[in-house]
């Protein structure tokens, strides 16, 4: 049982482009809150549930400003409310800019390697600079007093923990980016790569999912700043400050005291909700509609094994949960065009009147049905061309509490390190990909359990809470250090 109880004192507040709260106009003139299915939330939330403390966020949603009550916030969750949500108003020239412009289509091609090109304006630049000042003066608004704990979450706020800095010199400012981080060659392609670097570098920690993540930025910082890089000790010393360097591979909340449904039940269900046979053998994806989760890829695969292994046709059918994201960029555009087109021609050559193979459910899906969902499957598939963690695969270990079904996991997302006893594919290989999809179809359950057994351990003693525990037990020694410094 993983506790922040015995970490007293100071204020939490956490910082991050996405809200875990969106409220919305309902035809009916109702309002409804919706809880975000980001892995980001899913991540990070459980330590505002169990501490408290000030959450910062983007407020997207239609009807934010009437469910605000007070100072630009409100306490969530609306049924048991443990934190503050405070809410930063941005226009429509705002989030062109510094959201589907620098952050979106900047820095999220530069730090996947997903063959998407990164494209730099220097107005979405200006609009990033002056949004993440923004929400640095929030934070310093919120703040109780110049030492809080700010948790600055991934690349929407690159510049943030520089600009917070200056407002409050005290923070303990942990920066934690989410997804990869590139290597020097691919960074330099950047005109502002020195802006980002010296505003993390505000950071007291900048934290990252995967050694190698926390490798490349060192060599980023080495190879463009005037700055000491303690390679033993993963610190940087720029600007008279030492800057810690860590690994923090996120998680999922172990248990959050819900009793979930039967496994049988929800195999049961799913299946007479698909109209689909009780002996339905089901894999199913869980992602958001983008470019750097091989989505198509996946589809390329199941289509192969359909075509090198029969005996499935008929009785396998995969199920491709896909949240719509980013839907006015042109690279997701394509990639949506692409997706269908490849699930229209797959149905086609192989469907009937009454089998279809690929059922793809682009929409938003609430947590308890992405649940169900995951407990009801015999084939949990993901597919990252290249990823910081993804959080999917920690899901669906958590969920089978029966011990059955089977992971096949892309080895080029981050939670690949620490979930060996996954099916470990390269979703490049297609024939590979699907030879691999249809062994976990046929894996015997002595096996499957020996090997969800291992991973449950994993995400169990490396749970979300145990991920912020650690931020913040290192935070709190570092603070302690510079108190007896001060002193001696």
């Amino acid at each position: 049982m993983h506790t922040l109880a015995s970490f007293p004192p100071p204020q939490l507040i956490v910082l991050s482009n996405r809200e875990p709260f969106t409220h919305n106009w309902q035809p009916d003139g109702s309002i409804a809150a919706t809880h975000s299915a980001s892995g980001l939330v899913h991540a990070v939330e459980p330590l505002l549930n169990e501490k408290g403390g000030v959450w910062i966020a983007h407020g997207s949603g239609s009807a934010d400003r009437e469910t605000a009550t007070e100072h630009d916030g409100l306490n969530v969750p609306p049924e048991d409310p443990r934190y503050r949500l405070r809410r930063v108003w941005l226009n429509d020239d705002e989030v062109g800019g510094y959201y589907q412009g620098f952050a979106n289509e900047a820095l999220w091609p530069l730090c996947h390697r997903a063959h998407v090109k990164p494209i730099f304006r220097s107005t979405d630049f200006d609009r990033y600079w002056s949004v993440n000042a923004r929400f640095a003066r929030a934070v310093a608004d919120e703040a109780d007093d110049d030492s809080p704990t700010v948790l600055v979450q991934d690349y929407h706020f690159a510049l943030a923990p520089r600009m917070i800095r200056e407002r409050l010199r005290s923070a303990e400012i942990v920066a934690f980016w989410h997804i990869p981080w590139p290597e020097p060659a691919t960074l330099d392609t950047c005109p502002w790569a020195v802006h980002l670097l010296d505003g993390l570098l505000g950071s007291s920690c900048i934290g990252f999912q995967t050694a190698t993540d926390r490798d490349n930025f060192l060599n980023c910082v080495a190879r463009t700043l005037e700055c000491r890089v303690d390679r033993l000790q993963h610190t940087v010393i720029y600007g008279g400050r030492v800057v810690a360097l860590r690994v923090y591979p996120a998680s999922v909340r172990w248990n959050d005291g819900s009793e979930p449904l039967q496994v049988e039940t929800c195999r049961r269900e799913l299946r007479e909700l698909l109209g689909l046979p009780a002996d339905t053998l089901l894999g199913i994806g869980v992602d958001r509609m983008d470019f750097t989760k091989g989505i198509e890829e996946k589809f390329l695969a199941v289509e192969r094994m359909l075509e090198n292994y029969p005996q499935f046709l008929g009785s396998f059918v995969f199920v491709q949960f896909a949240e719509p994201s980013r839907q006015a960029l042109p690279a997701y555009i394509e990639l949506r065009r692409r997706v269908h087109e490849t699930v229209r021609r797959i149905n086609e050559r192989f469907g009937t009147t009454s089998y279809c193979p690929i059922l793809l459910m682009e929409q938003h899906h609430p947590a308890p049905d992405v649940c169900r969902l995951m407990r009801a499957a015999d084939v949990c598939y993901v597919n990252s061309l290249h990823d910081g963690m993804n959080l999917v695969a920690k899901e669906f270990v958590r969920e089978r509490d029966d011990e059955r079904g089977v992971l096949l996991l892309s080895g080029f997302a981050g939670a690949a390190a620490e979930l060996k006893d996954a099916v470990i594919i390269n979703p490049y290989d297609v024939e590979g990909s699907a030879d691999a999809l249809a062994r976990a179809l046929e894996m015997v359950p002595e096996d499957q359990a020996a090997r969800l057994r291992r991973m449950r351990q994993v995400v169990e003693h490396s749970d979300a809470v145990a991920w912020g525990t650690r931020m913040l037990r290192d935070g709190a020694r570092r603070r302690a250090r510079a108190g007896l410094a001060a002193a001696v």
